[in-house]
């Protein structure tokens, strides 16, 4: 039986971490609030001694890692993270871009837009790694199957680049399939979308859906009752 403690880690903002550490505690608190009994903290890998912090706080926290797809931050940085701090042993879950759950709630967001014309999912995509571009057409692909007649996914790291897509489509609702709100999400996205003429709303990312607190919690409880 794993102890009922966790910690949401996210990839954070180097340049400017304190924004998104916050954002990561915040969702600690919603996501403790569908979880009575809990002690749950968020970090930033970005922000010093954040995560360091939130393992010293806690017993044997489960590790939730708060990024779109398995890649060298989640196989790599983060396990060396932990095991820095003598938390090698530490139960890490699949992080957040692949839970089971999430395609019904990114159609959710989707048709509560009026998507169902046309959905573009924006995402990260990576020039080393094809996991993130992997995670996002399987995504792609359970949205059709969820009744989307038309889901095309653009990158902003990777062909096909998010603003060649864009323009093939001219329409339809672009929804960003990002953790947080950084960078990408607040200037590439945007700036690809109007360099290709866009007409469609853009969405916040995924990340910020009101229901990713209880995704994530559900996440956490089927962890402890596993085997």
């Amino acid at each position: 039986m794993h102890e009922k403690e966790a910690i949401l880690v996210a990839h954070g903002a180097p340049a400017n971490p304190v924004p998104q550490e916050q954002t990561m505690q915040a969702l600690a608190v919603r996501v403790a609030m569908w979880l009575p009994g809990w002690r749950i903290r968020g970090a930033t890998l970005a922000q010093p001694n954040a995560l360091e912090a939130a393992l010293a706080a806690l017993k044997a926290p489960l590790i939730y890692p708060f990024f779109m797809a398995e890649g060298w931050f989640t196989r790599t940085n983060l396990p060396r993270r932990l095991a820095a701090a003598n938390s090698a042993a530490l139960t890490q879950l699949a992080p957040f871009g692949t839970d089971p759950a999430l395609p019904d709630l990114m159609a959710q967001e989707a048709r509560k837009a009026g998507a169902d014309a046309g959905l573009l999912i924006a995402a990260h995509g990576s020039k080393v790694s094809k996991t993130s571009s992997d995670t996002t057409y399987q995504m792609v692909e359970s949205l059709k199957a969820r009744g989307f007649a038309q889901v095309r996914a653009g990158f902003v790291e990777e062909a096909p680049f998010l603003a060649d897509v864009a323009q093939d489509m001219r329409g339809g609702t672009c929804l960003p399939f990002f953790a947080l709100r950084a960078s990408h999400v607040v200037q590439d996205v945007p700036e690809a979308l109007k360099e290709a003429g866009f007409q469609g709303p853009l969405l916040p990312p995924i990340g910020e859906a009101g229901s990713v607190a209880k995704l994530i919690a559900a996440a956490l409880e089927r962890a402890v009752r596993a085997p």
